[in-house]
């Protein structure tokens, strides 16, 4: 999960996310192809970051654009920076959510090669942080100053955090700062990845429903936050280019709007498809909820997109091009 500069989540396999998008692999494509009828694009390939969040926005997308555009979308789950290079080479139309997890690339692609352009904010805003539950933060109140983390680092301690305090992490390919935050600010943790965000769910449920208390890097929006409470630890403020050297941070994470971005022909080429997907603006509870049917109810992303577009034409006539 990152914003600006700052470390962004940036997941592998998301094992709910993964089985209920169904996405088969595709082949290279280049960008959208003109499909005459529409004046635009016959099939849109859509880059799916590995996190439910991301599959909300896709499934919604895809449902709409081929039940109201007639135009049919591939859902293609790849990491940020793959996604990026996707949206360069044409291989893929559009990403939803991006968080900022890769600025570089982003300053390459948007700035210098001009082939991929901002499509407008998702309307979500993100952030990364880190959270204790609410029942440890009650008994302990000062732990939510991460200057008294190391008086809890024995409480936090794991099997797998080799004598200090664990921060649980999600997938090891989600870009943080954290190992560099706990040393420039010489805490006595360890970060412990669980492997993805299905498999971080499942040791922060087990974890509250023993009653533990435990430290996890974590987000919002995220619809298990409807589920369980969490309190964040203020972290030092960040302030900007704090995080500028990956190597020398010391401060917390920003609030990051999140936004979406297309491959530059397929914007100008795209017609409807690419309106719609420039239009495409939802809110932090919508999301929340069919993430909530996908992950937390095991609907099929399918189901969830096709139930949360039924109830919900008033948010969604208005993403649809003028006619």
């Amino acid at each position: 999960m990152n914003t600006g500069n700052t470390s962004r989540r940036m997941r592998t396999t998301l094992t709910a996310g993964a089985s209920a998008l169904g996405m088969a692999a595709l082949a290279a494509c280049g960008a959208a192809d003109t499909g005459a009828a529409s004046g635009g694009s016959d099939t849109v390939t859509i880059a799916v970051p590995s996190w439910v969040g991301a599959e909300a926005n896709a499934a919604v997308a895809k449902h709409l654009l081929e039940e109201e555009l007639d135009v049919e979308a591939e859902l293609r789950q790849m990491d940020e920076p793959v996604a990026w290079d996707a949206l360069d080479s044409g291989k893929a139309d559009a990403i939803l959510e991006d968080w900022g997890g890769v600025p570089k690339k982003e300053k390459r692609y948007v700035e210098e090669r001009k082939t991929v352009v901002p499509a407008g904010d998702l309307g979500v805003t993100g952030h990364i942080g880190w959270f204790v539950p609410k029942y440890f933060a009650d008994e302990h109140p000062d732990v939510t100053d991460w200057k008294n983390l190391d008086k809890y680092a024995d409480e936090l301690r794991t099997t797998e955090s080799n004598g200090k305090g664990q921060l649980l992490e999600g997938s090891p390919s989600y870009t943080t700062h954290d190992d560099a935050i706990i040393k420039n600010l010489g805490l006595n943790l360890k970060t412990v990845y669980a492997g993805s965000e299905s498999a971080q769910i499942t040791q922060i449920r087990k974890y509250v429903e023993e009653r533990k208390p435990f430290l996890t890097y974590w987000w919002t929006p995220q619809w298990l936050n409807a589920e369980i409470d969490f309190v964040e630890v203020e972290l030092p403020e960040h302030t900007e280019g704090c995080d500028a050297d990956p190597e020398e941070v010391a401060c917390g994470y920003p609030d990051t709007p999140l936004q979406k971005y297309l491959n530059a022909d397929f914007a100008e080429n795209g017609g409807d498809a690419a309106e719609f997907l420039k239009n495409f603006r939802w809110s932090t509870e919508q999301q929340n909820q069919v993430a909530k049917w996908i992950a937390g109810d095991g609907m099929s992303a399918e189901d969830a997109a096709a139930k949360w577009v039924k109830e919900n034409k008033d948010t969604w006539e208005k993403w649809l091009p003028k006619k």
